[in-house]
């Protein structure tokens, strides 16, 4: 339909929008559907908290069915290291206690190894590493 067209090409926007304004720290993370905009609420909270009410920006949008959350953190005044480690590892612990995943449709990649026990077993761990080498031995 005409309105679900429209509401895509809104929903596809953020991310661009948000690019557009500054440098975006990107999380892609599933939650329990009653606490799903919780964390964007909650990173609100914290930037200002931290003094980067003004200068930074966080919005989240997803997929309900799937319980997937992008939670965006635009820095409006470029990269900025001190921003980052007020990041993480909280969203990734802030994510875990509330029984959610860090790593949602996009997988672990490069960014999240360190973080992934905080979302699965030592046991998922461990096999998830095996696998690993065995399909890919040259790293």
């Amino acid at each position: 339909s005409v309105q679900a067209k429209a509401i895509w090409r809104l929903r596809e926007g953020i991310s661009d929008a948000m690019t557009t304004a500054g440098y975006v720290y990107k999380y892609d993370v599933s939650l329990p559907l009653p606490r799903m905009y919780e964390l964007v609420e909650a990173t609100r909270v914290r930037l200002e908290a931290e003094g980067y009410g003004g200068t930074a920006k966080a919005a989240g949008y997803g997929h309900l069915g799937d319980a997937n959350l992008h939670l965006n953190v635009t820095s409006l005044v470029g990269r900025d290291d001190k921003l980052l480690d007020l990041l993480e590892p909280w969203v990734f612990e802030w994510v875990a206690a509330a029984k959610g995943s860090i790593s949602a449709e996009h997988g672990v990649g490069q960014c999240k190894p360190e973080y992934l026990h905080l979302s699965k077993a030592d046991s998922a761990v461990t096999l998830m590493k095996q696998l690993k080498v065995l399909l890919d031995p040259k790293g």
